[in-house]
Order: C-alpha cells, then sequence, then structure tokens
C-alpha cells in the first residue's frame, strides 16, 4: 500500500502555464458575452412590469367603471400611486376590490405613478428611477 501512495505522489504533475492561460481565456470570453446580455435583460425585465402593471390597471379600472352605477369614476387623479383612492359610486367602491398584486395598502408594487380621468383612461405618468 505504501508503494502504490509513493508511485502516485512521484508521478504528479502541475498544469503548465500555458494550459492555465487557455483555460483564463475561455473564461474571459464567457464573461465578456455574458455580462452585457444580463444586463440587457435586467432592463427589459423592469420596462416589461411596468408595462403589464399598466395593462392591469386599466382592465381594473373598465372592470370598476363599466359596473359602476353612473358609468364614470368620482373624479380625476392625476400622478397617484395608491389605488384605494380610486373610486366610483360616491365612495362606495375603490380599484383596490377589482384588484390583486398591490401591496397591502393599496400602491401599485413598482413605484409608478399613474394619471386616471373620470371615464378610466390611463397614463403611466412616472417611472421610479
Amino acid at each position: 500500500m505504501i508503494k502504490l501512495f509513493r508511485n502516485l505522489d512521484s508521478q504528479q504533475q502541475g498544469f503548465t502555464l500555458i494550459e492555465i492561460l487557455v483555460v483564463i481565456a475561455i473564461l474571459s470570453v464567457l464573461a465578456g458575452i455574458a455580462v452585457p446580455n444580463v444586463g440587457k435583460m435586467i432592463g427589459r425585465g423592469e420596462a416589461e412590469s411596468y408595462q403589464a402593471e399598466l395593462h392591469n390597471l386599466q382592465t381594473g379600472v373598465t372592470a370598476m367603471v363599466a359596473s359602476s352605477e353612473n358609468g364614470a369614476l368620482d373624479s380625476d387623479h392625476t400622478d397617484i400611486s395608491d389605488m384605494s383612492l380610486v373610486r366610483v359610486d360616491g365612495g362606495s367602491e375603490n380599484l383596490t376590490m377589482y384588484m390583486a398584486g398591490l401591496n397591502p395598502d393599496g400602491t401599485v408594487k413598482t413605484g409608478c405613478t399613474y394619471t386616471i380621468s373620470r371615464d378610466g383612461n390611463m397614463i403611466l405618468q412616472s417611472m421610479p428611477e
């Protein structure tokens, strides 16, 4: 058994400098390709989340206006992110009753602000920085 360990120890060799440089070069090329693409995906994901939230809010506002007695919101709203303030029928119902995916306090998760007219039209006003 001791003879076997001596043979293994004496035959052990390391990597050459060329082999290490080749591995480093390959890893550098892969990192150079991957890092910019990850940054693009993160930015695109944020923009898509803002658009998805706008679509979901617009759907909720449309449903709320359609089921209201007078067919309109109680008032116009400018630069709001708290959807509990959007009300119909003299304040008896608010948008949080028609929406899922809001924070518990009725604010939007993305931090965007919206302008909503009485007839239910929505505009994405500002996005977080």
